[in-house]
């Protein structure tokens, strides 16, 4: 573990001082002295005397020429808003794309136009704004420099306008986006800009600033910078208030009344958010009695592995700045993750259960240009029925900004019991994190990696209770080589994370080697070749994948992959492949198993578009064949209709489960206009016995304030008997101050 971090830390100290010399476009921004009306119309005489970022560069098909597609994009500002204008040029004939006309739209079916603002310029995190020609809108935020497509979030919302119109020949948005609504330095003088568009008529994507086809389109290490005439100054008192009311009906059919549950309940409920700006860069939210009743039900996975699941966070109050807490350890080694907070374990039942949110608040953003913190504390409620006492969840973490655009990082979370006695004799006292990490990013996003040490405390304090990783990936046009080393201990306790297996040590190389054939049909091919080891503290092997694969890039964005894999398990507790309920297979005994496994896309450009998954080969003593995939119908501009399906065909042998898992879920989603929304989502899933109905209509009725009414209930998936019910009707209000 030494060796590993000390040569992580040599070749990324010295791969991080290599310059990007890559220069980078620069343009001067005039003030505006005239008001400017957001209506797609280019007419205020600002727009004529400005000079526009053009010269768009091909993203895709290839990323060596100009675009096809011409794109002008002009920009002004005064002491409340920036303002963009885009002129989308075309030349084709046909309609313009556009997924619904619900708001953050996402996705190759799109046409549209996405402005990229890094107000800190330190090439990490930004806001990002989109519009479509139909006018449809668009935010979210870029974290981790935009290395990966999880480095974009589109949950998060806050308050900006703007208008398209459609022309012969062209499409024009014009936005407005409030000072406050951004984040930034008083007095700052430039901020980092790209633009990037998705024209469906030349089947392009185009950027502002030239970025290499091996990057995320998104990828901050790509920007161009915008100076201001005059410095951007602090926007006057910046509160906004949210408050929010709700009326809910429940029925629980599987209720124990003597255990105190009730079969029916009604009631009402009242909070809200408060947003505060400290200062421009540093923002307070507080939260008192939370609802997220309004958000969308997780969909069904089936679950084949011996672990837990991941399912993102989708709650608005932990969004903004959720990269400063969130992405510290790996993808299965997080010592933080909120929706842990929230959620207990009902210890007669041994399920999990909402546990109610009282309050809380947190500090997060920038202190200077290269220092950000975060600051978070929860409390919740008792459940009683639950036996479980109400809780503190804390959170600190601070990011500091070394060379381009690497940083090092430390957090500390603690989840405990204040009102917790000793001499009750039993229960909950605490659970605490301290960690440690190096991330890696050169300014040419060549090399990237992180080094990462935590370690959790505890009342009884045991030995190995501690996380380290290390990853290395060096990233260029031609092929991406990299090395990732885990070791978990026996005893490491993250409880307010997410780490679904210990005790165990990892090792993992990959290559993926590209060529990019000249072709009317295929874009680019790709050689993926994979390994990874697992042992146990006991230097036994538990696991090992070997995989490879060849993926087919097309030209009209269909892709399709195939891949070979061998993998070898062995258990350390009796597992039921099938989860469920039948004779498990042994702990103590290992399984080799090889299987094939394809996945095809079709062009999601086209109304009816498709994807299909399959594998079939051996699986630990037997069999398995799965296919599952979904089918999308849109309806432009009005909506989307699709259906998910996953098949399972598990074969063991006697005296082990063999069964057929299946999990349908249909949806529909229909954008009467922009304003007024109505999904529907059914989920019927045999594995865990369940049929579920999730239907929300939402109303916009004012800029980020929303009227929802949502019906959700679970049924037996074998009897169709219902486990319970609900019907919610919420508002909630923006209200600045």
């Amino acid at each position: 573990m030494r060796f590993g971090i000390v040569l992580f830390f040599i070749v990324g100290f010295t791969v991080t001082f290599r310059a990007y010399s890559q220069e980078k476009p620069h343009i001067l921004v005039k003030k505006t002295t005239g008001p400017i009306t957001i209506d797609g119309l280019p007419d205020e005489p600002i727009w004529q005397e400005s000079v526009p970022a053009k010269d768009f560069h091909q993203y895709f098909p290839s990323d060596t020429s100009l675009s096809d597609g011409k794109t002008e994009v002009y920009i002004t500002y005064d002491d409340k808003n920036i303002y963009l204008l885009a002129k989308c040029f075309d030349e084709l004939p046909g309609k313009y794309q556009t997924s619904s006309l619900r708001r953050d739209y996402r996705g190759p079916a799109n046409d549209g136009i996405s402005f990229i603002i890094d107000t800190y310029q330190d090439n990490t995190n930004a806001f990002v704004f989109g519009i479509n020609p139909y006018g449809v809108l668009r935010e979210g935020l870029i974290a981790n420099g935009g290395q990966g497509r999880d480095s974009y979030s589109l949950s998060w919302d806050n308050k900006w306008t703007g208008e398209a119109k459609i022309y012969d020949g062209m499409w024009v948005a014009e936005v407005a986006i409030p000072l406050k609504t951004l984040r930034f330095k008083d007095h700052t003088r430039a901020f980092n800009m790209n633009f990037y568009r998705l024209d469906t008529k030349y089947n392009e994507r185009s950027t502002w600033i030239h970025i290499p086809r091996n990057n995320i389109i998104f990828n901050l290490a790509f920007m161009g910078t915008i100076e201001f005439a005059e410095p951007l100054k602090k926007p006057g008192s910046n509160i906004a208030i949210i408050p929010y009311t709700t009326l809910k009906g429940y029925q629980n059919n599987l209720a124990e009344p003597a255990l105190g549950e009730k079969k029916q309940e009604a009631g009402y409920g009242i909070g809200g958010d408060v947003k505060l700006a400290v200062s421009p860069s540093l923002n307070l939210d507080l939260t008192i009695n939370p609802d997220f009743s309004q958000v969308e039900v997780d969909r069904q996975i089936t679950n084949l592995t011996r672990f837990e699941l991941f399912f993102p966070e989708r709650r608005q109050f932990f969004l903004e700045n959720a990269d400063l807490f969130a992405n510290f350890g790996g993808r299965n080694t997080r010592p933080f993750f909120s929706r842990r907070i929230g959620i207990t374990r009902d210890t007669l039942t041994g399920q999990n259960i909402s546990q109610p949110i009282l309050f809380g608040a947190r500090l997060s953003g920038k202190i200077s240009n290269d220092l950000r913190v975060g600051v978070m504390s929860m409390q919740t409620g008792k459940v009683d029925e639950a036996n479980q006492p109400s809780l503190n969840y804390a959170v600190i973490a601070i990011q500091q900004k070394i060379f381009a655009r690497s940083n090092i990082s430390a957090i500390f979370v603690n989840k405990e019991d204040f009102a917790y006695a000793e001499q009750s004799g039993g229960g909950f006292r605490y659970n605490r994190v301290a960690g440690l990490e190096y991330n890696l990013a050169s300014a040419d996003n060549v090399w990237i990696g992180k080094a990462y040490y935590h370690h959790s405390f505890a009342p009884d304090n045991p030995d190995s209770s501690f996380s380290y990783g290390s990853t290395l990936s060096y990233n260029k046009r031609a092929f991406i080589a990299s090395l990732s080393h885990q070791i978990i201990g026996n005893n490491f306790n993250a409880e307010v994370g997410f780490v679904p297996r210990r005790g165990f040590q990892r090792f993992r190389p990959t290559l993926d080697i590209f060529f990019y054939p000249v072709s009317d049909h295929v874009n680019k091919i790709g050689l993926k070749t994979a390994a990874a080891w697992q042992w146990g503290a006991n230097g036994r092997e538990l696991d090992h994948k070997f995989q490879f694969g060849v993926n087919l890039s097309f030209q009209d964005q269909s892709t399709f992959f195939i891949d070979i894999v061998e993998e070898y398990t062995y258990l350390l507790y009796n597992f039921d492949p099938t989860r469920t309920g039948g004779v498990p297979l042994p702990a103590g005994t290992g399984y080799t198993y090889r299987y094939l496994s394809t996945f095809y896309r079709s062009d999601q450009r086209k109304p009816l578009f498709v994807s299909a998954r399959g594998s079939a080969g051996q699986f630990y003593n037997g069999q398995r064949y799965s296919l599952g995939g979904n089918v999308n119908y849109r309806f432009q501009p009005y909506g989307n209709f699709g259906i998910d399906v996953q098949y399972n065909s598990v074969k063991l042998p006697e005296p082990h489960s063999s069964e057929d898992l299946i999990l349908i879920g249909p949806r529909l989603d229909i954008t009467f206009t922009k304003k007024l929304y109505l999904t529907g989502l059914f989920q019927y899933n045999n594995q865990i016995d369940n049929f579920n109905t999730n239907i929300r209509f939402q109303w916009r009725f004012k800029p980020v304030s929303d009227i929802y009414l949502v019906y959700t209930d679970n049924y037996y998936a074998s009897d169709f008997t219902s486990k319970n019910r609900s019907l919610i009707f919420k508002i909630t209000y923006w209200l600045n101050m």
